[in-house]
């Protein structure tokens, strides 16, 4: 009966009397709550337009009212005013951060997409590459052929492969002159690299 009577009491208070009295006397602050959460609601859904977002955004602005209810000044506006303005100013920070959020999200995504295209690229122009370059090899003599797959497949120095091919180096050194140039006008005249 006597928590009745109190929040009749409370009722008839007016907004500024609830929100000195909010911080120590819960009933005071739920009757500020009952008066203001459904057009705080309603500014949060229209600024937000999801329900679940808007919910979260009332309730964090209602505890921000409740925890800064010192921070409230009359000159500046009613009670109601600054509770709207507060869900006004959270609804905008978080459009914000969501726009931001989108917009990193977007060139993250674009940044992939270009790094899939250019390692696509590079894919085909290698195999272009090796399929020319296995034109060219096709047209060297297997003695010449022999010693740059050994160099350059293999991985050995000319005086590695003159050992392993029992063949004096200077053989190794004309082979390779030899089937390099090959290559080089199999390939169109371009330059090969020797080892």
């Amino acid at each position: 009966m006597a928590r009745r009577r109190h929040r009749e009491e409370l009722a008839r208070l007016a907004d500024e009397d609830l929100l000195v009295l909010a911080d120590r006397d819960q009933a005071a602050f739920e009757a500020l709550y009952d008066r203001h959460v459904r057009v705080a609601y309603s500014l949060a859904i229209r600024l937000l337009g999801d329900r679940q977002a808007a919910e979260d955004l009332v309730q964090e602005a209602f505890l921000a009212v409740w925890r800064g209810s010192t921070k409230y000044s009359q000159a500046r506006g009613s009670v109601r005013t600054w509770l709207l303005s507060i869900v006004h100013h959270r609804a905008i920070d978080r459009l914000r951060q969501s726009s931001a959020m989108d917009r990193r999200q977007e060139a993250l995504e674009e940044e992939a997409r270009a790094q899939r295209a250019q390692d696509t690229a590079d894919t085909a122009i290698g195999r272009v590459e090796a399929q020319a370059v296995r034109s060219a090899l096709a047209g060297v003599p297997s003695d010449q052929l022999e010693v740059i797959r050994l160099a350059y497949y293999g991985g050995l120095t000319q005086q590695e492969i003159a050992e392993q091919l029992s063949l004096p180096l200077g053989t190794v050194k004309s082979r390779m002159r030899l089937g390099l140039e090959r290559m080089r006008r199999n390939l169109g005249g371009g330059e090969v690299a020797t080892a």
